[in-house]
């Protein structure tokens, strides 16, 4: 049955991306005052899009690209808008903003998760 062989599609694995980068960002505003600390991120879409079974594929050289290497983890490092005396990159008030935003992205996922959960529990029960 097409429904069991993958039911949570890629939310699945972006719940798990969203929860690591959760955590890169609540060490960020854990290390606000620590020197040097070089704040981190993950790129959520290049991770995901590396996940992919089927990527696209380019059919000329000059159709796309990032310049970046495809073996990239996704993990890139923020560039402050505001440089910091002792070299910590951490901006407090943008990993405040991130983490909201990371959150409510969480959120949503797991909510598209419980609807599918539910929908799938309903249709094994013939409702």
């Amino acid at each position: 049955m097409k429904l069991f062989e993958n039911p949570f599609g890629i939310h699945e694995q972006a719940v798990a991306v969203r929860n690591k980068r959760m955590e890169l960002i609540a060490a960020n505003i854990a290390n606000a005052d620590t020197p040097h600390f070089k704040a981190s991120d993950l790129d959520f879409k290049k991770i995901l899009a590396a996940s992919d079974p089927a990527p696209m594929a380019a059919t000329n050289v000059r159709h796309f690209g990032t310049g970046e290497t495809e073996n990239s983890n996704g993990l890139v490092f923020r560039v402050p808008y505001n440089s910091s005396v002792d070299g910590n990159t951490v901006e407090i008030a943008v990993e405040q903003a991130q983490y909201g935003q990371a959150a409510a992205d969480y959120q949503a996922t797991i909510q598209f998760l419980e609807s599918r959960i539910s929908g799938i529990r309903k249709s094994l029960r013939g409702e």
